[in-house]
């Protein structure tokens, strides 16, 4: 019976496990298939305190990894596909067989951002192409900067784009967009934004010089194919928090992300729940680190509830 186990390795986990294992709880942090998270699809972190002069998303990860090793925290690589409580005994069903028995269990297991998986997208990634506007929108001061998609994130990523690129364009592959009335006003009124509409991202360009150069679109009309020149490519297209293994165990909204009560609680006494796969708003890793605190001071407070007296 394990006092605690953590899913996920990214900035929420690893700091649970740094609280967990300074409490001497011997925390088991399961690493997913994406050891780090979306962090390590991040060349350049600026807005993470204590790194003057930046780092990089892998840095930050493995100077948080040594960390939590250093304090006694282990570490196993599995799928989890299944959690079940009873009787406050919580269940981590594993891709190879194995289960795990917990009497606590956070919840750090992230948000996976939406692609268009196109080969060209996945090799430019890190360099020009990006899915987190506020995360390396500053790399991209006065340039030219394309955004993908046609609800409300495309446009709260677009309008936030609008502060560093010299000009944003809004790609999307119907006629109208889908974002609230307000979020589509603000956009039209703003002077560096434009849109290319009827259009779908076929390819981006150019895999051989290492950098985006261009988009390569698909008219939706009439199939004719075009080029549109840009220096940054950005997805719009939403996340997908990765909680499915948790269904019928805590309660989520609409989109799956976890609903949580009072700091880290979900719905299920013993389970709680930190970083992207709650926090659908505000989607960076000092806040992610900040839930993974809570989260661990919470189940700490939890356990102690179960050893007093009743």
């Amino acid at each position: 019976m394990e006092k605690v186990v953590i899913l996920g390795s990214g900035p929420a986990g690893l700091t649970a496990a740094l609280y967990t294992a300074r409490a001497f709880l011997s925390p088991l942090l399961i690493e997913g298939p994406q050891s780090g998270g979306q962090l390590t699809t991040t060349t350049d972190v600026d807005n993470f305190p204590g790194f003057p002069k930046g780092v990089t998303g892998p840095e930050l990860i493995e100077f948080m990894r040594e960390q939590v090793l250093r304090f006694g925290t282990r570490f196993e690589t599995r799928v989890v596909e299944k959690v079940t409580r009873e009787k406050d005994v919580i269940r981590v069903f594993c891709d190879d067989e194995k289960v795990l028995e917990t009497k606590t269990l956070i919840v750090a297991s992230g948000a996976s951002a939406k692609y268009l998986g196109l080969p060209s997208e996945k090799a430019l990634m890190g360099q020009g192409v990006s899915a987190c506007a506020t995360c390396d929108g500053f790399f991209f001061k006065d340039k030219e900067i394309v955004v993908v998609g046609g609800g409300d994130t495309a446009i709260e990523e677009a309008l936030f784009l609008t502060r560093f690129g010299s000009k944003v364009t809004i790609i999307h592959r119907r006629d109208s967009l889908r974002a609230s009335k307000i979020m589509q006003e603000r956009a039209k009124a703003n002077k560096k934004i434009s849109f290319l509409w009827n259009k779908e991202v076929v390819e981006v360009r150019d895999v051989s010089a290492g950098k985006v150069t261009g988009v390569v679109l698909k008219d939706v009309v009439d199939g004719s194919i075009s080029e549109y020149p840009c220096e940054g490519f950005f997805l719009g297209i939403g996340h997908t928090p990765n909680s499915r293994f948790l269904d019928g165990v805590v309660e989520r909204d609409s989109n799956g992300y976890i609903k949580t009560f009072t700091g880290s609680r979900t719905s299920a006494p013993g389970i709680f729940a930190a970083g992207d796969v709650q926090d659908p708003v505000y989607r960076q890793a000092i806040t992610a680190a900040g839930s993974g605190c809570m989260a661990a001071i919470d189940a700490e407070r939890y356990l102690e509830s179960l050893a007093e007296p009743q």
